[in-house]
C-alpha cells in the first residue's frame, strides 16, 4: 500500500522556495483545461509556469482539436500571480498506438495506461531539461482515477535520467478535484466524458450504454 504523501511533499517544497525568496521554474504537463484549472490557480502563485500540451492518446482529431484551445483559452483568462506561458507538442498519435501496442483491451487504470502516461512524461521531462527548467510534473494526479503513485513513480524515474527534478504531486488533495470542478463550471469549460483515447472513450460508451439499458 502506498503510504507516501505527495501532497506533503509539494508543500515542503514550496515552503523551502519562499523561505528563500525564490520563485523557480515548472514546466507543467496538461492534460486537459478542467484537470489543469486547479493545478494553475494554486501553483501560478508559486511558480513561474509553462504549460506543455502533449496528448497524442486523444480521439478523434476534433476531440484534440477542442481540448488544446480550451487549454489556451483558460489560461488566457484565469487571473496569476506569475505569468503562464504555453507550449503545444506534436500531435504523434501513431507513438501513442505503437507504446500501447499489445495492451488495447487493458481496463482504464491499468498497463495501458501507465504505458500512456510514461510516454507524455518523458516529452514533458526532455523538454524540461532542453528549457532549463527547475522543474516538471503533469496535471493528470488531480484525477480520482488516476494512478497517482505510479504517476510519481514514473516522474521520478524520468527525472534522474533527464536530471531534471520532478515535482511531486497528488493534485486531488486538498479537494483539489472538487475545486477543478467549480473552476470548470465558473469559467464554462468543456468536460469530456471519457479520459481521451479511442479505448478509454469505448469503455465508457459502453457503460452509458449499459446504464441505459437498466434504466
Amino acid at each position: 500500500m502506498n503510504s507516501i504523501n505527495y501532497q506533503r511533499q509539494l508543500e515542503g517544497i514550496i515552503a523551502r522556495h519562499e523561505r528563500a525568496g525564490e520563485v523557480p521554474t515548472l514546466l507543467l504537463h496538461s492534460c486537459c483545461a478542467p484537470c489543469s484549472s486547479y493545478c494553475l490557480e494554486f501553483l501560478s502563485n508559486y511558480f513561474r509556469i509553462t504549460v506543455f500540451y502533449y496528448n497524442p492518446n486523444i480521439y478523434p482529431e476534433e476531440e484534440y482539436g477542442k481540448r488544446v484551445e480550451e487549454q489556451r483559452r483558460f489560461i488566457a483568462q484565469l487571473p496569476t500571480k506569475h505569468p503562464i506561458s504555453f507550449i503545444e507538442g506534436a500531435f504523434e498519435k501513431e507513438r501513442f498506438y505503437e507504446v500501447v501496442k499489445g495492451y488495447e483491451d487493458c481496463p482504464e487504470g491499468g498497463e495501458r495506461c501507465f504505458r500512456c502516461y510514461e510516454l507524455r512524461l518523458e516529452e514533458t521531462a526532455k523538454l524540461a531539461q532542453e528549457l532549463g527548467m527547475d522543474y516538471f510534473t503533469t496535471t493528470l494526479s488531480i484525477s480520482p482515477l488516476k494512478n497517482s503513485a505510479k504517476l510519481n513513480e514514473i516522474g521520478e524515474k524520468l527525472g534522474a535520467i533527464y536530471e531534471v527534478a520532478h515535482l511531486s504531486s497528488d493534485f486531488k488533495k486538498k479537494n483539489g478535484y472538487k475545486r477543478s470542478v467549480e473552476l470548470s463550471n465558473e469559467y464554462g469549460m468543456y468536460r469530456q466524458y471519457y479520459c481521451g483515447c479511442v479505448y478509454s472513450k469505448t469503455q465508457r460508451d459502453r457503460e452509458i450504454a449499459a446504464r441505459e439499458d437498466n434504466s
